[in-house]
């Protein structure tokens, strides 16, 4: 097949034409793409600054959380059990089994694309819930470097902000915020409920569902642990099925032929 003329002979022509070229434009679409995970994580930031402060603790606390467990869901975790003096260990356990959910993340999170070390090592530390949402529905050939560590310095930025603001907007209330703690419960639900209308991710919603239900009857006490366990172990059977069945389809070509 010939490549038409008013195509460059140095670009590929099946590379969509609205995927950015340059640098500059991979920045920016990386921080297009941080918008929606920003609607979320800037609200629950406000939401960490403010437990900080009507739990009595020290303000710096929360962007100390915010640089040293960029996690979300345990910093809040942390903020109260900081606040019930819970000892270092039950704190270090439940950081573990909380955050355990991460090592499944780095199965399928594109770090292949980011070449430095340094880098790397930083798309490693802000590979949280949003992050990896985002570029979950992202296609393929659209991920990079730079949009990807420009979508996770942004996330960042938005979480540190929004935990300064809480802070700042704790200080200045004369009484509690109530319901403070669903905001993270209302953040993994609309992130869900993306993952749902993609349609593409629908087996995997369909599978972590399951586990979640089979965790809750089997290990009430432990349901998220197992529950990632048991996802894990679904997620592996499903890819060995698939590669059996695209194994399967050159011989069935052949043989026709």
């Amino acid at each position: 097949m010939s490549i038409p003329a008013s195509i460059p002979a140095s670009i590929p022509a099946s590379i969509p034409a609205s995927i950015p070229a340059t640098r500059r434009q991979q920045i920016a679409a990386g921080v297009r793409d941080s918008f929606s995970a920003g609607l979320g994580i800037l609200p629950l930031g406000v939401a960490l600054g403010l437990m900080v402060v009507q739990a009595g603790l020290p303000w710096w606390l929360a962007p100390a959380l915010s640089l040293s467990a960029f996690a979300g869901s345990v910093e809040l975790l942390v903020v109260g059990m900081a606040a019930t003096v819970t000892p270092l260990g039950a704190i270090a356990l439940t950081v573990l089994v909380v955050n355990f959910r991460h090592v499944f993340y780095a199965f399928s999170f594109p770090l292949h694309v980011v070449r430095h070390p340094l880098a790397k090592a930083y798309a490693v530390y802000a590979m949280i819930d949003e992050a990896y949402a985002v570029n979950a529905a992202l296609p393929e050939a659209e991920r990079s470097a730079p949009r990807l560590l420009a979508m996770q310095v942004a996330c960042e930025a938005y979480w540190i902000g929004g935990g300064l603001a809480g802070v700042a907007l704790g200080t200045a209330l004369p009484g509690p915020v109530k319901g403070l703690e669903f905001a993270l419960c209302a953040l993994f639900t609309a992130l869900a409920l993306d993952a749902v209308r993609s349609r593409s991710e629908l087996p995997s919603v369909v599978l972590a569902g399951a586990s979640v239900a089979a965790a809750l009857v089997l290990t009430p006490e432990a349901a998220l642990f197992t529950a990632l366990l048991l996802f894990l172990a679904l997620l592996l059977a499903r890819h060995a099925l698939a590669a059996r069945r695209n194994a399967g389809r050159p011989q069935e070509v052949a043989g026709s032929a």
